[in-house]
């Protein structure tokens, strides 16, 4: 059942293949998130945080190996986020980001949200994509409960994005 309904949500483009994540992705999810996270390019991501969060998750698969993953996480009725967007470092520049970023938007299209944002250490590749620069202070003071685990809290030095549906 489990992988008949991932594959609903399979989109191929080419030799990508997008879906939605399963627990036997998150230590390679882990790898690549940690790879940008070592080069103060992103959070570091729990292995107990990405399991909890699975359902968030899409990765890219080539040739049957993971490359790629991002999160879409609901904030409110119309409000998501997009966390962790990380693409292995052999497969930059090639996709796997735009490809990762149109299925989590998709998905929030999807579900009716009306507004996604991202915080980013990487503005310039959302901004490509027609994400909107905002005030933090534009957020919701819910989405900063997670903020007070990170290393950097309170001198975050994350970029607020913010795209419209």
């Amino acid at each position: 059942m489990c992988s008949a309904f991932n594959n609903l949500f399979a989109l191929v483009y080419w030799n990508m293949i997008v879906r939605k994540a399963e627990v036997g992705d998150v230590e390679v999810m882990r790898a690549i998130i940690e790879e940008h996270s070592k080069r103060d390019k992103m959070l570091s991501r729990s292995l107990s945080y990405l399991y909890e969060n699975i359902r968030d998750f899409f990765v890219v698969q080539l040739d049957g190996k993971i490359v790629g993953c991002v999160g879409l996480h609901i904030s409110w009725a119309d409000l998501a986020e997009i966390k962790s967007l990380a693409v292995s470092g052999d497969f930059l520049g090639k996709g796997v980001g735009k490809k990762l970023l149109d299925s989590a938007v998709n998905e929030a299209r999807y579900m009716k949200i009306k507004n996604v944002f991202t915080l980013t250490l990487e503005p310039g590749f959302f901004k490509k994509y027609g994400f909107k620069q905002i005030s933090r202070d534009e957020l919701p003071m819910k989405i900063w409960g997670e903020c007070i685990q990170c290393p950097k809290y309170p001198n975050c030095d994350e970029t607020a994005l913010k795209y419209e549906l």
